[in-house]
């Protein structure tokens, strides 16, 4: 499947902002079920701007404006090929997961103290109890997705961008951050290494080539079973053609779209708008 999308983001100042200093994560990356076909960024007012690949290997292009202004508006637009084989059956077992030398190579998607990603006392009750039947840990991870989507209410407004993974279990609302937050804090209290992944998801199940729809940034998660394996939560199903992928981390923070600081100026809003259009 081949979609184009368009991400508007930026901020409007209540006063002009004197300078402001940005990182924006974009900029879709090509792998082995993705291709990225074109991609440019525009940003007004023309910055001073450089890219670099950040730890996690997510293309950043950071940037800075240093005179006065009163908005500004970051337009990502990307064609992607997107090309997802059928999801395998779980690989690895219990033993092979919990081994010293995944456990050394993932270590930054194992930590649990992290207040975004830590499951409360109730959710691990449940995924203790799913891990203890599971034959294999990825029949755990299918399992606790299928748990967070169930218990959790998708509620737009519901939470911000930096609440808890408890707060969301315990109002039982939220959105794909949140329930990608409880799945990946679940999985590594289990031993299991998980990340977080941001990017869009085309809304239409079946959708029409030619047909722009707004869209939105979505998030879901991947756990290791010699490799890693996607699913999306919020739709309790695999990562399929219609997910683009843009960053992967330990959680939000790691992937946020825009992100920065200004001078001047006394408030900020934020506005963003995404269209996505399949065009074969």
């Amino acid at each position: 499947m081949q979609l184009r999308i368009v991400h508007t983001t930026g901020y409007e100042y209540d006063g002009a902002a004197k300078a402001s200093y940005n990182e924006a994560r974009l900029t879709p990356g090509t792998s082995a079920e993705q291709i990225v076909v074109h991609t440019r960024l525009d940003i007004a007012p023309t910055p001073w701007a450089y890219s670099y690949r950040d730890y996690f290997g997510t293309q950043v292009t950071a940037f800075e404006i240093n005179e006065p202004h009163e908005s500004l508006r970051v337009t990502s637009i990307a064609t992607v090929h997107t090309n997802r084989a059928t999801a395998a059956p779980p690989s690895l077992a219990w033993s092979e997961v919990l081994s010293p030398d995944v456990a050394d190579a993932q270590c930054e998607y194992l930590a649990t103290t992290d207040d975004l990603v830590a499951p409360p006392e109730e959710l691990m009750l449940a995924v203790k109890e799913i891990a203890s039947r599971a034959s294999r840990p990825g029949n755990a991870a299918r399992e606790i997705c299928a748990l967070v989507h169930e218990e959790i209410t998708y509620m737009p407004g519901a939470t911000d961008v930096l609440t808890p993974a408890s707060v969301a279990w315990e109002q039982r609302a939220g959105v794909c951050q949140d329930l990608a937050h409880l799945v990946v804090g679940s999985l590594r209290a289990l031993g299991i290494p998980a990340r977080y992944v941001s990017g869009y998801l085309h809304p239409d199940k079946e959708p029409q080539a030619g047909v722009t729809v707004t869209g939105e940034s979505h998030a879901w998660v991947e756990w290791w079973d010699a490799g890693w394996r996607g699913f999306d939560p919020t739709n309790d199903e695999p990562v399929g053609n219609r997910h683009v992928a843009i960053a992967a981390g330990r959680d939000y923070r790691d992937v946020r779209p825009l992100s920065g600081i200004y001078s001047g100026g006394v408030t900020s809003s934020m506005f963003v708008d995404v269209q996505i259009t399949r065009l074969s």
